[in-house]
């Protein structure tokens, strides 16, 4: 018989799922499809925005390593920031996970449509979109352990698509095949063809494209011998981010020009449709819709358990702590999906901007969740605790990553209009979330008032 959390979840999830999870959530849309874009904006610089963001979610990592090691939790960096931080924090931390995935959701399945209509220009792309937000929706309805064994194999599929891109990619570079060459990292301008500024103004972009490799610590709580699995897949995070990130965008600047990229198109379809197979950009098509379905699919995974550990606090709607009876928290799940669906809504009205809108607004959850996990670190090692498995170079380190994380939402002002958005919006997400905190806190403490008067002996008015 499965054994089950305090939560009520399954521990169904074994150390193969999770050492894949977190290499699935090391490589997501951000790179497949978002990459291409950035690419034709900033020139071979982006890797140096690559590099950047990946020193920052290293250190997140290995934070999160720490705490995860002092206590695992599926509600995980919520509760932390209950622990270390108050109460506040938690549902702050929480809600803003909650947006980073449910905009995350949205690129995901925009993503989905447009590498559809590479096939099928005339199928209407928000169909599409509708149809890949059911078929997630029913996988992670029906058990943990379905979605481990699915997640297991579209990360596979993605390594072997990135491990072969990179493989193909130093071939055609070191034989200079065509237009590949390292020269290509200098030409059509130079290094930094449209600027300095423009590789600032990336980081937003690139910051999303690493979105979800914290998603590792929400598997704790439902996986078994988290203190044996868990530091082995946050330690594989350092050589995924210079091999598959930084790596796989040199290898794109090297095997064509920067020119050669556009926004909407995945880049390595664009490599590979340039090398003349017939089949080799249509099978790349297929890798990055799993990719997007992946992380849509992690997206419902991971807010069903953030929603489940508030409601259990009373912090999110009452049905979103439902458990299934196969241990799924079926309220968290439909209610993200809800989410999910006005996505494909905006898909509809604002087809050529939705995906950077929406990853736009995701990012900011994931600054929030990133900053939350690095300053619960820092507290958690001010209380005296020393971990088996520590964050390297605390307490400047988590300094530097938070300086890194405001630095990112400061530029997104000044960059395109679709971060403007985002930018925007940041008032009102926390005029939002300290409106409910205000409501929660009368709640709690006129339920709290009731209950001391309830407890109080009665008084004899004749006395």
């Amino acid at each position: 018989m499965r054994a089950e959390t305090d939560e009520g979840y399954s521990k169904a999830l074994g150390n193969r799922q999770v050492q894949m999870i977190a290499i699935g959530g090391a490589i997501g849309v951000g790179l497949f499809l978002g990459a291409g874009g950035r690419l034709a904006a900033t020139g071979p610089a982006l890797v140096l925005s690559y590099a950047a963001a990946g020193i920052a979610a290293f250190f997140v990592m290995r934070a999160l390593g720490e705490l995860v090691l002092y206590r695992p939790a599926s509600g995980s960096f919520v509760e932390y920031a209950g622990e270390f931080v108050g109460p506040w924090a938690a549902f702050a931390s929480g809600w803003m996970y909650w947006i980073n995935w449910a905009f995350t959701g949205i690129a995901e399945l925009t993503a989905i449509a447009l590498y559809v209509h590479y096939w099928a220009p005339a199928f209407p792309q928000w169909v599409t979109a509708l149809i890949a937000l059911g078929f997630v929706l029913v996988v992670n309805l029906l058990s943990v352990k379905l979605f481990g064994e699915l997640e297991f194999w579209f990360a596979m599929l993605k390594v072997l698509a990135i491990v072969t891109f990179l493989v193909v990619g130093l071939v055609l570079v070191v034989a200079s095949v065509g237009q590949a060459g390292p020269h290509n990292l200098v030409s059509h301008g130079g290094f930094f063809p449209t600027g300095f500024p423009l590789v600032l103004m990336s980081l937003q972009s690139v910051v999303f494209a690493y979105a979800s490799i914290e998603l590792v610590g929400i598997t704790a709580g439902e996986t078994a011998r988290p203190h044996e699995i868990m530091p082995k897949a946050i330690n594989g995070v350092v050589w995924r981010i210079a091999i598959f990130y930084v790596g796989s965008v040199v290898l794109l600047s090297m095997v064509l020009p920067w020119t050669a990229y556009e926004a909407g198109t995945s880049p390595f379809v664009t490599v590979f449709a340039g090398l003349g197979v017939p089949w080799a950009a249509d099978a790349m098509n297929l890798v990055v819709i799993t990719a997007a379905l992946s992380s849509c699919n992690s997206g419902l995974y991971a807010t069903g358990r953030i929603l489940r550990s508030m409601a259990r606090n009373r912090e999110a709607p009452r049905f979103t702590g439902t458990l299934s009876a196969r241990h799924v928290p079926i309220g968290g799940i439909v209610f993200t999906a809800a989410m999910f669906l006005g996505g494909v809504a905006l898909f509809y009205f604002l087809p050529e901007r939705a995906f950077n809108i929406a990853t736009a607004v995701a990012s900011l959850g994931v600054v929030t969740t990133w900053g939350t996990l690095v300053y619960c670190q820092l507290r958690l090692r001010k209380s005296g605790h020393r971990s088996s498995f520590p964050m390297p170079g605390t307490p400047y380190t988590n300094w530097l990553t938070l300086a890194f994380l405001a630095l990112v939402v400061l530029l997104m002002p000044f960059a395109d209009a679709d971060q403007r958005v985002a930018f925007f919006l940041v008032p009102v997400l926390i005029g939002a979330i300290a409106l409910g905190w205000l409501v929660l806190s009368r709640r709690r403490a006129a339920a709290a008032a009731a209950a001391a008067a309830t407890a109080s002996p009665a008084v004899n008015p004749a006395e």
